[in-house]
């Protein structure tokens, strides 16, 4: 686990930097090229900038152990991290947009050359950047994937605008690539928003299904019922399984440890980070069945 929160820290750490050096290239390439694309992209880079530095620090935060204050640990400012990037990320595609369609009403000459140029960092750098965050498991990890791989889009329609441009003065093919990207990404980025926010509210995780850990347990011996269950997840990669079982009344300590035994590797193949079982036996009444209704 260790291993997995530094390389998702190194991508984003490796990402910040090459972010915010090449936003930095692109608002000097976008005044002299003259390109609402690459000053749109450079803006949107520098707000890429910002999330990908509080990304960074948030994951780092991440690795921290559960204390008094966060007994689970820290995993979920992650998650907290990956809301706020979305909403980074939908505020500056809709800057974007709103500059492409005033350009669409006013087409500007622009560098074609320099553009072509420009375009052809971005897709090396960006697609580097967002090939390495792509590597992450997390939801933060996803959400600076699309940040990056937006950013690379968008230099591949810098790239074909550029081109056409080489031959033919049509300028408005600058807006409206501009707009195809940025529609695109928004799209994507609200389906992993939607995912944030039911992570949020401790919903369960989509690759699990509750019913068929229990039919797993329940196929165990000595076990005869099974309720209270609660999955939920910390970070969108490591989840957290709470639940009652209910044992036969002639249940020993041996069996208690096979089940314990048996339960601990099933739930290594639902990546449950985090698992809390009360036994209970078929003639005691269940602890919670009064202060809380399932």
């Amino acid at each position: 686990m260790a291993h997995a929160h530094n390389h998702n820290e190194g991508n984003l750490k490796l990402a910040f930097f090459l972010n915010f050096g090449f936003a930095v290239a692109e608002i000097i390439g976008g005044i002299y090229t003259n390109s609402i694309a690459i000053m749109a992209d450079a803006l949107h880079d520098l707000g890429d900038s910002a999330s990908l530095a509080l990304s960074w620090r948030l994951e780092k935060l991440s690795e921290k152990r559960g204390d008094e204050k966060y007994s689970y640990g820290y995993k979920r400012f992650s998650l907290l991290s990956a809301l706020v990037g979305a909403l980074i990320l939908i505020v500056g595609s809709t800057v974007v947009i709103s500059e492409a369609v005033k350009r669409l009403r006013n087409p500007q000459p622009t560098d074609a050359r320099g553009m072509l140029i420009f375009a052809i960092f971005g897709i090396i750098i960006n697609g580097f950047a967002a090939y390495r965050a792509g590597k992450g498991k997390n939801m933060n990890s996803r959400m600076i994937y699309w940040h990056l791989l937006e950013d690379a889009m968008g230099w591949v329609a810098v790239l074909i605008v550029s081109l056409v441009l080489l031959v033919k003065d049509i300028y408005i093919l600058d807006p409206i690539l501009s707009l195809l990207v940025s529609g695109f990404v928004l799209f994507n980025v609200a389906k992993n928003i939607k995912k944030t926010i039911n992570l949020f509210l401790q919903g369960v995780p989509e690759s699990i299904q509750i019913s068929e850990i229990e039919a797993e347990i329940l196929k165990m011996e000595k076990v005869k019922d099974m309720h209270h269950t609660h999955i939920w997840s910390l970070d969108g990669e490591h989840h957290v399984l709470t639940t009652h079982i209910v044992l036969c009344l002639d249940s020993k300590k041996e069996d208690i440890r096979r089940i314990k035994d048996k339960i601990r590797k099933l739930t290594k193949l639902y990546d449950l980070a985090h698992t809390t079982v009360e036994f209970e036996y078929l003639d005691e009444d269940c602890s919670m069945s009064n202060d809380y209704k399932e």
